[in-house]
């Protein structure tokens, strides 16, 4: 018997893109994320099911989606447009919605329908040094997937890069997905364990673990990161502890993530609650550069102290 097809759920696929990694890439955003964060990007990735988005400025209140709907889940008299207890994402409204205020965000792809959208760009890959990034959510939620995706890439000579919060199972991702990684982009956001479970739903344990089992067998692979959120991991204390933790696994010094509020009008579109402190505007580069020194001293001292939140 052939083997049975592994389809996965991906929330969107972004061509040219800059900023995810070396050259222009395509990234690949997978649905589901076991982290809560109350700053995330993407929230509208964080359910591994597929939900439908509703940009309010987009529209103009026709009522077709109302008509549609055969779970009297749209109401034009809710500001958020969608009753999701009652919504079984069957897409109709979106199908129909004429200025395209409703999306449907999560579609099943199997390896080769999505391989065959990422060699589209091969060329841009080629002249610019780039190729295919996997974001979400948290992409190894889908390592089956993932792991057979990645090989097809790499057959096809591709540049592989994934950006993982690390709380994957270690022994499934060194079977399926390393050889076949270019560069995985590491992100740490609190130090502490009580701190971080409590604000981000998860504990932190596998993820320094892994981190650990990453710097002995692919230091040349790893690219720790640390989001810089004010209120949460924008503390000395933390920067001080993460950058020492570094330090004594021999990695080097991470790249700092300025916060921009891009999650907080996303979360709307899902009716997603976010942190309503949160600034609303981007981080400077006088602010982002005030925090670098912190690092700097963290991983030369080793420093791993208590950390204290001013903002709890």
């Amino acid at each position: 018997m052939g083997q049975a097809t592994v389809r996965a759920i991906i929330g969107d696929v972004g061509r040219y893109a800059l900023h995810d990694g070396p050259g222009i890439r395509t990234t690949v955003f997978f649905k589901g994320c076991a982290m809560h964060c109350p700053w995330c990007h993407n929230p509208e990735f964080i359910r591994p099911q597929p939900e439908i988005l509703f940009y309010a400025a987009r529209c103009m209140g026709c009522g077709d989606c109302v008509a549609v709907c055969p779970e009297g889940a749209v109401d034009l008299g809710r500001p958020e447009r969608i009753d999701r207890r009652r919504c079984t994402v069957c897409g109709q409204c979106a199908q129909i919605c004429p200025t395209r205020a409703l999306k449907v965000a999560g579609k099943a792809y199997d390896v080769a329908e999505l391989t065959a959208i990422l060699l589209r760009d091969r060329p841009f890959y080629a002249a610019s040094g780039g190729g295919v990034t996997l974001s979400g959510g948290e992409p190894t939620l889908q390592m089956a997937f993932m792991g057979r995706l990645l090989r097809r890439l790499k057959r096809e000579g591709l540049h592989t890069l994934l950006e993982t919060n690390g709380g994957f199972a270690m022994d499934d991702f060194l079977e399926q997905c390393l050889t076949n990684l270019d560069l995985i982009y590491y992100d740490l956001k609190i130090s502490d364990a009580v701190r971080h479970r409590r604000i981000l739903g998860v504990d932190n344990q596998r993820i320094w673990s892994n981190l650990e089992i990453l710097a002995r067998r692919a230091p040349e692979k790893v690219v720790p990161r640390i989001p810089l959120i004010p209120g949460y991991t924008a503390t000395r204390e933390n920067l001080y502890a993460i950058a020492g933790r570094l330090r004594d696994r021999g990695l080097g010094q991470p790249v700092l993530l300025p916060y921009h509020p891009f999650g907080l009008s996303k979360a709307a579109h899902v009716g997603r609650p976010m942190d309503a402190t949160l600034p609303k505007t981007p981080m400077s580069a006088e602010e982002l550069e005030k925090w670098a020194p912190f690092i700097e001293h963290g991983y030369r001292s080793g420093r791993i102290g208590k950390e204290v939140n001013h903002a709890d």
